[in-house]
């Protein structure tokens, strides 16, 4: 897996995503107010692709850097960085697909577990 296109494509997304709802952030009561459940879940979805798109960077120049494969991490990482922003956007018009949270959360964490492992 290239984790770092799968960076800089979430960049480009994260900029979108951004950028859209914020053409309607203006309006107090949009998707129910700033607080309701479903502003939240499409700012974290705007979020995460930033931040996952960063842990896939730092991943991406780490194994680079230090010469280090570790493929199941890099499909795992990538995975993450998929699922996080869709189980976002789908919770946040259908609550119930918030149980899905422990497939990104999961993933990102076990390929971090696994590249700390090829790193020592």
């Amino acid at each position: 897996m290239n984790n770092m296109l799968t960076a800089w494509i979430g960049f480009a997304l994260g900029s979108a995503s951004g950028a859209i709802p914020g053409l309607f952030f203006y309006r107090f009561q949009w998707l129910g107010g700033y607080t309701s459940w479903q502003r939240r879940l499409i700012r974290l979805a705007h979020i995460s692709f930033f931040g996952i798109g960063f842990l896939n960077l730092g991943f991406g120049l780490t194994c680079r850097t230090l010469n280090i494969e570790a493929p199941a991490a890099s499909v795992l990482m990538v995975v993450g960085a998929i699922f996080m922003p869709l189980i976002c956007y789908l919770s946040a018009f259908k609550p119930g697909f918030r149980h899905l949270f422990f497939i990104p959360a999961g993933s990102i964490l076990l390929s971090i577990i696994l590249f700390i492992q090829r790193m020592v």
